[in-house]
């Protein structure tokens, strides 16, 4: 069974039971139950493979997390506004919320569920006789997947002083504790990720019905970027190094082929949501133009600012991939268009993203959902690629002091810039954020662990002629570093979850 259609079935009576009812809380979906169903599950290699697929069921195939969910704390950076009225999304970004907005319990939730999922597997599978190289293959998705969700509410949730929760493998029956501090998930995410490398094959070694499913670089690259947040910067060099000298990466010679439909699993492909037509990551239309000039129900949530727009060179390519402003042309369900279409736009800034485009350029709309509700697409949303990972690498080397440019000016000469020499952080900085605009990279995450976030956050964001569209916003480190950890989950917990401080 291919591996876009695996959101459809194959998930298994136990895997189902064990997520749980979306009505109860986070801590009731991963509190398991599992005594009665064990007994009816985990018993032949059949069942292992259905958890397997269960991994990714909600990566895949719910807007609150890869669709749009996530992409809120996201949005709450200098490079995107709240493009249409939404007080919710509207208090996320002027970090005025509380922790109890669907906006972020949903995505918060999710994580948890699929870290339980991929714990089960953890747990169960080694007791089952199967093939041995299919049960490591298994395992080490299971390993990868706990890895990359334990990650992000990580950076999202923890400080030094206070860790984010994580599941207690050895007693799975409690409640997911804190760990002292965020050093402590760094490091257990990082033995995960190590777990999951030695045992999952290369990319290049998977069957085509298995594509989207983990494989060894991608644990290398979220240990390279685990141990970057970690400000472990030889081990994120080291790892980055492990992704590079493996051979099975390359940057593509054209920035926009990155985001096109062709090119889901190029040599740039590194980590995606699997996507298709038929379900998975709506966030193409989540960026889309509200209503899509008529044509499609575009959501138009996420809009770009002047501020990013005024970020690139003269002569950087990457510009007109990233964003439409007001003259470009493009193409729009097989017709030739001069954004905006009919010198109308509902666009909060006069821009929009463009990266996400391509789907919706063909004649028919082949490659787009035909419920314009659901706006998924054939397109792969890339999570991390080997662009990242050679801005990940030069960042550690210019924190270790070394030099940087071999690996950042891959990135800029593909974009069509003369190389640096003597790269600060200042430039990594730049590339970083036009290289990654509008991606899951997380520029909020990126100016907080600069410690850039106050000083960003205090100026007010521009549209394309220059007015204010975001008034300047009162960003607090102590408090706003990190999002406000559900406060009914912390009520449920009886007091074993603590709040983040300040809020």
């Amino acid at each position: 069974m291919k591996f876009k259609n695996i959101v459809k079935g194959l998930l298994g009576v136990m895997v189902i039971i064990l997520a749980q009812s979306c009505n109860k809380s986070t801590l009731d979906n991963i509190k398991p139950t599992g005594t009665p169903t064990s007994t009816n599950f985990w018993k032949n290699a059949s069942d292992a493979q259905a958890a397997a697929n269960g991994l990714y069921e909600k990566q895949s195939n719910s807007e609150d997390l890869y669709g749009r969910g996530y992409f809120w704390l996201i949005d709450a950076s200098d490079d995107m506004v709240v493009g249409r009225t939404s007080a919710d999304r509207e208090n996320i970004k002027n970090f005025v919320c509380t922790g109890n907005e669907s906006s972020i319990y949903a995505p918060w939730s999710l994580h948890f569920v699929v870290m339980k999922r991929a714990n089960d597997v953890i747990a169960n599978v080694p007791g089952i006789t199967m093939d041995q190289a299919t049960k490591n293959f298994i395992l080490g998705q299971a390993y990868f997947v706990h890895a990359v969700m334990h990650l992000e509410i990580a950076d999202l949730y923890g400080t030094d002083k206070q860790g984010a929760p994580v599941q207690n493998r050895a007693n799975p029956i409690a409640f997911p504790a804190q760990l002292a501090s965020v050093k402590d998930n760094y490091a257990y995410i990082a033995a995960d990720l190590k777990k999951a490398a030695s045992l999952l094959p290369y990319f290049d070694q998977l069957a085509a019905t298995d594509k989207g499913r983990a494989h060894k670089t991608a644990a290398w690259a979220y240990l390279a970027k685990t141990y970057l947040h970690a400000k472990d910067y030889a081990n994120a060099e080291k790892y980055a190094d492990s992704v590079i000298s493996s051979g099975k990466h390359a940057l593509l010679a054209n920035y926009a082929d990155v985001f096109k439909i062709a090119n889901n699993y190029s040599s740039e492909y590194i980590w995606s949501v699997a996507s298709n037509l038929n379900g998975q990551s709506i966030l193409p239309g989540a960026m889309l133009e509200n209503k899509g000039w008529g044509l499609y129900n575009g959501f138009g949530y996420f809009q770009p600012t002047k501020e990013l727009v005024d970020e690139f060179e003269t002569g950087d390519k990457r510009l007109a991939a990233t964003i439409l402003k007001s003259g470009d042309i493009f193409q729009y369900f097989g017709q030739t268009y001069t954004y905006p279409i009919g010198g109308k736009s509902n666009s909060l800034t006069g821009y929009q993203f463009n990266k996400y485009m391509e789907p919706f350029s063909y004649a028919g709309g082949i490659h787009i959902s035909p419920n314009g509700d659901e706006p998924s697409t054939d397109l792969n949303v890339p999570l991390l690629r080997y662009a990242e990972i050679l801005l990940i690498k030069a960042e550690a080397q210019i924190m270790q002091g070394k030099n940087g440019d071999v690996a950042l000016n891959l990135v800029r000469v593909r974009a069509g810039l003369a190389p640096k020499s003597g790269a600060t952080m200042a430039d990594l900085k730049h590339e970083r954020r036009v290289e990654l605009a509008g991606e899951w990279s997380d520029r909020n995450f990126d100016l907080v662990r600069w410690g850039d976030a106050q000083a960003t956050y205090a100026k007010p964001l521009h549209g394309a002629n220059g007015s204010v569209v975001w008034k300047a916003r009162n960003f607090d480190p102590a408090r706003d570093n990190v999002w406000p950890i559900p406060p009914k989950d912390i009520q449920i917990s009886q007091g074993q979850l603590k709040q983040n401080a300040g809020w």
